[in-house]
């Protein structure tokens, strides 16, 4: 991960910035932060420094997304698909 992101409030703080909730695609990242941009980008009258942060939220997010490692036990699948027995239907 990179060296300038400190801890957890990082992501934290980044997911407050992009207006996201704590369990979220990395395509809907990158929607929100388009839709944002579009509001806040300085070219379009928006405000350079909420950009600037837009910016740096969003950097954050992926380079924590590239680097996170995905857990597929059971639990985990359970966890993320509450209802359904994935785990089972992936077994042989």
């Amino acid at each position: 991960m990179r060296e300038d992101i400190e801890s957890v409030d990082d992501i934290k703080k980044a997911l407050e910035t992009l207006h996201l909730p704590n369990l979220i695609t990395k395509d809907e990242i990158k929607k929100q932060y388009r839709y944002l941009s579009k509001k806040n980008h300085p070219d379009l009258g928006g405000d350079a420094h909420m950009q600037d942060e837009l910016n740096r939220a969003y950097e954050i997010l992926m380079e924590y997304i590239e680097h996170f490692r995905y857990s597929f036990s059971d639990d985990e699948l359970k966890h993320q698909f509450p209802g359904v027995d994935y785990a089972t239907q992936f077994r042989q």
